[in-house]
């Protein structure tokens, strides 16, 4: 929810190099920093003459369309995006429920990763790579283009890689796939897992 009308740029839970080498200090610098930053003054600048004002970001990504949508969905998107990371670990898997709903749906959790790189590294353009939850539980992988998110469409999102140029360039180059490949490294899967709970 905005503060005093004003909605604030999400703190990292971990210090600026706790994601090297699979995210350099650098690249957050500027992707949270500067990008983020950018979205959150963009949309506050918007809400004070639209319908959306006092609303919650989730309220406002699922009416809005144009500027007030691109810049919402951003916010949110990031927001999800920079909280379920952690520092690197190997061997990194979920645990529990979610671990269990991804090997009974995609039959392994290696099996899931290779559908989930496929789907990020095949987005055309810019965008994000989902799993999200339906109602029943049931998982789904979504490519959603530019500033998109599956809570659009019913569903509850859990993680998401991001695919814009601007979350990887500086580290990866045009080197999309790889970057995709070293992302689970970092996730959170306690956050994630707490998001499908």
């Amino acid at each position: 929810m905005p503060i005093d009308g004003k909605f604030q740029l999400v703190e990292l839970p971990y210090a600026p190099n706790a994601l090297e080498p699979i995210i350099s200090a650098e690249t957050l610098s500027f992707h949270h920093g500067k990008h983020l930053q950018t979205y959150v003054n963009n949309l506050n600048g918007l809400l004070p003459d639209s319908p959306y004002n006092g609303q919650s970001l989730e309220e406002i990504v699922k009416k809005s369309e144009g500027g007030v949508f691109n810049n919402a969905g951003q916010i949110l998107n990031h927001n999800l995006y920079f909280t379920q990371f952690a520092s690197p670990q190997e061997n990194n898997i979920p645990t529990g429920k979610l671990a269990s709903a991804i090997t009974a749906q995609f039959g392994s959790f290696e099996a899931f990763k290779e559908e989930f790189e496929k789907k990020g590294a095949t987005l055309f353009g810019s965008g994000w790579v989902w799993l999200a939850a339906d109602q029943e539980g049931k998982l789904h992988i979504t490519q959603e283009t530019n500033a998109g998110n599956p809570i659009t469409k019913g569903l509850t999102p859990l993680l998401t890689f991001d695919v814009w140029e601007h979350a990887y360039y500086l580290d990866y180059q045009n080197r999309r796939p790889a970057h995709l490949s070293e992302l689970w490294k970092i996730v959170n899967w306690e956050v994630v897992s707490s998001r499908y709970e």
